[in-house]
């Protein structure tokens, strides 16, 4: 473990962490939010291609408020007014009168344990108990972080809870695969999902799902980002797209996304267990820090699995409800291959 001389919120300092397999990828993270900080991808020619947004040190990443790398939750994405109609409970607010990825001090604002690490594996562990920003039951979460030797970074959260809860944990991670990191318009991507979810200006449901057919949401086939950008009233709303796909139902090891950078010198495949995936374009990553100055809007892009916005409220209730006593197993991965 190493640590770093800046301080972290709490007092104590930032943890960091780092693996690395037999082929030379390298990935790190800290333990402030369980933020995985950068993926260092060796090329056919020898070099390394950073895939990861990174604020360059791990202070700054308290200067921006777009998870950049953060794990995400309890509810990851959006509740409309902060509040459980199912159980009749108000959530404490960080978007306006609703909640977002869990709250102003959800698990992204949090010292997650580091209990394990070994060359290619990293164990954390997080207690939210009974009332954090308002949600129900004490909750205990296990993320192992596992590099393999294909290059492939895999995410799996093993939680439960005393009462019943929402819960939707993923990773906010910004990609950009090119060599030099400027507008992701350019790059390709395929995402396997048949609906999209319609959203307002607080990125919220606005309607049912839609079918992706004959619409600009239509990445079945790879096209470029650019090629149907803000061509419609759905993404003018967000500035780009800013929404969730109802993933099309696939085997484990068949990815839900692939992308591709501009120059078609490294591809990333997304595997998720998750029944939806949140395709945003960085509409508002301006002024966010970078370890150069700061980032413009479009240089990443996020994917993250999980659940559509307000899920939680859905009737009869969604697959995020965590029982009491219920063990959940939430697991996504990234796997980067070099042209």
């Amino acid at each position: 473990m190493l640590t770093s001389m800046a301080l972290a919120p709490d007092g104590q300092p930032f943890n960091l962490a780092e693996l690395r397999n037999a082929q030379g990828m390298v990935v790190r993270f800290m333990d402030w939010g369980a933020t995985w900080l950068s993926a260092q991808i060796p090329q056919t020619d020898g070099r390394f291609r950073e895939a990861l947004l990174s604020c360059g040190s791990p202070e700054r990443y308290l200067q921006q408020s777009a998870y950049l790398g953060a794990t995400v939750g309890r509810y990851a994405n959006r509740i409309r007014n902060a509040y459980l109609s199912p159980l009749n409970c108000q959530l404490a607010t960080n978007q306006g009168p609703h909640q977002l990825h869990g709250g102003p001090v959800g698990l992204s604002h949090r010292r997650w344990q580091q209990v394990s690490q070994t060359e290619n594996t990293l164990v954390y562990r997080l207690h939210s108990a009974e009332g954090d920003q308002g949600f129900p039951g004490n909750l205990d979460i296990e993320l192992t972080l596992t590099l393999n030797d294909d290059n492939r970074l895999d995410f799996s959260f093993s939680a439960h809870s005393d009462a019943l809860t929402p819960l939707s944990l993923t990773n906010h991670a910004y990609f950009n695969l090119d060599g030099i990191q400027g507008d992701i318009r350019a790059h390709h991507l395929a995402l396997y999902g048949s609906s999209f979810q319609p959203v307002d200006a607080d990125g919220l449901p606005d309607g049912d799902c839609l079918p992706v057919a004959d619409t600009a949401f239509d990445f079945r086939s790879p096209k470029a980002l650019a090629q149907d950008f803000l061509a419609d009233r759905y993404q003018q709303i967000t500035g780009g797209y800013d929404h969730a796909f109802v993933v099309d139902p696939h085997e484990a090891d068949q990815p839900v996304a692939t992308l591709s950078a501009a120059d078609g010198q490294l591809q990333m495949n997304l595997f998720s267990s998750e029944p939806a995936l949140q395709l945003y374009t960085g509409n508002y990553l301006s002024g966010t820090p970078s370890p150069q100055g700061e980032y413009q809007n479009y240089q990443g892009i996020a994917l993250e699995p999980g659940y559509r916005p307000d899920a939680a409220n859905d009737t009869p209730l969604a697959g995020c409800w965590l029982p009491a006593g219920e063990i959940r197993q939430i697991r996504f991965g990234y796997h980067f291959i070099s042209a």
